[in-house]
């Protein structure tokens, strides 16, 4: 049965780096969080691996995490994890990485097969139907824009509503209503900050701070609930 936990953002106003989410993840992980939590670092595109690594461990004060960068058999690596953390950053830098050590697969099965998924930002987008609803600026380009698909929807992490005050360009509702133009069939869960998805087989669950907003093509946005279930 598939296990994920989906947040949109490391921080969540003024709270701090990963504060917010911290007991969420600890709730999730439950017995799994005593064993190695393999992490996967390749949207930290500002940072080298050992110190987002190291950042990692100091917010969510867990020393079993440890970063995929140190292991040989990357695919082993994660064929043998109980649980994967992937970190935010640069979604088309971690989808790129991603196929590049092959390791899409791997993560997909290793879910299925009851590994733990979490991840924030980058690490959430990766986890829908495609990474084609980052806000991410396309600074690689990744072999697909298909991603792990482990909730079968599109996600829209760090989502604002409306226009920011002298900004010109299009609100995140306009980009996401352009994107269903082009993708008719497609539906969209948008996540704003302080808010995650929990996935549990084909059950989804709202935690945190607001509702979520789900769009669809030609039909009014919907907000469901925080506490709230739904099929997927």
């Amino acid at each position: 049965m598939k296990n994920a936990l989906l947040i949109s953002a490391s921080s969540y106003q003024d709270t701090g780096y990963l504060r917010h989410c911290k007991n969420w993840v600890k709730d999730f992980l439950g017995d799994a969080g005593k064993d190695e939590i393999l992490f996967i670092p390749y949207a930290g595109v500002r940072r080298t691996n050992d110190e987002y690594e190291q950042k990692v461990i100091d917010r969510l004060k867990n020393k079993n995490i440890k970063s995929i960068h140190h292991y040989e058999d990357k695919k082993a690596a994660i064929k043998g994890a109980r649980s994967i953390c992937v970190g935010g950053g640069n979604t088309f830098m971690l989808l790129h990485d991603l196929y590049k050590f092959g390791l899409i697969e791997p993560i997909k099965e290793a879910v299925e097969k009851g590994a733990k998924y979490f991840g924030w930002s980058a690490g959430a987008n990766i986890a829908g139907k495609t990474m084609m609803t980052t806000n991410d600026m396309p600074i690689i380009r990744p072999r697909s824009f298909k991603s792990l698909n482990l909730f079968p929807y599109q996600i829209n992490p760090h989502f604002i509503s409306g226009k920011i005050s002298g900004h010109n360009g299009e609100s995140r509702e306009e980009r996401l209503e352009e994107f269903l133009i082009a993708n008719k069939k497609d539906i969209v869960y948008a996540l704003p900050e302080g808010t995650a998805l929990v996935i549990k087989g084909d059950q989804a669950e709202v935690i945190g701070y607001s509702d979520i907003l789900k769009f669809a093509y030609g039909k009014e946005i919907s907000y469901i609930k925080s506490g709230s279930k739904f099929k997927i």
